[in-house]
């Protein structure tokens, strides 16, 4: 726990400082476009949850996590899917930033791509396990090995698009979502 702890903030701490020079940098200035991508926050489970659920509170927790760290970023436009996860996902930066949540088909994951391409200069896309990644590599990005969709929340990429060249940062925010609790041992001698 300690290692992985010390390996995020090591992280953080080496490339951080590059994107907030990428993302404090006026439009005119820069002809980078910086889009942030995540799957949604941990979701409800159980038998009366249906195909639709609701952020757990893990999720909502995970969520405004990514607000905070994103809200000084610059984000102009945010993209989700129809679905409640994923727009519960977005909804806390939105609200910071005052912008409206546009959805999008995520069975047409590269015609989003091309519209990303004049959609702002900071963008947050919040998606699916299996989706996210795909968006990425049609961004031009590295997707790197694909996210464990039974338990993989905490991953962030960040996807800088400038000029003809393309820069894929992966980070992880939130708790780690793979982290399982402790065990206590009840048994008595």
């Amino acid at each position: 726990m300690f290692t992985r702890i010390a390996r995020l903030l090591t992280c953080i701490a080496i490339a951080l400082p590059a994107v907030f020079v990428w993302a404090e940098a006026p439009a005119s200035q820069s002809a980078s476009q910086v889009i942030y991508l995540v799957r949604h926050g941990e979701k409800q489970r159980g038998p009366d949850t249906g195909s639709n659920p609701n952020l757990s509170e893990q999720g909502q927790a995970r969520a405004r996590q990514l607000a905070w760290m994103l809200e000084e970023v610059g984000i102009d436009a945010i993209y989700s899917t129809a679905y409640i996860r994923t727009k519960e996902t977005a909804r806390p930066l939105a609200e910071l930033r005052n912008l409206s949540i546009q959805t999008y088909d995520p069975r047409k994951l590269k015609e989003l791509a091309e519209q990303l391409s004049g959609a702002g200069d900071r963008i947050l896309v919040v998606g699916h396990s299996n989706t996210t990644p795909q968006l990425v590599a049609l961004l031009g990005g590295q997707k790197g090995k694909a996210i464990r969709e039974s338990d993989e929340y905490d991953r962030l990429y960040i996807v800088i698009r400038d000029r003809d060249q393309v820069t894929t940062l992966l980070q992880r925010y939130g708790a780690d979502s793979t982290a399982k609790p402790a065990t206590v041992n009840t048994k008595t001698p």
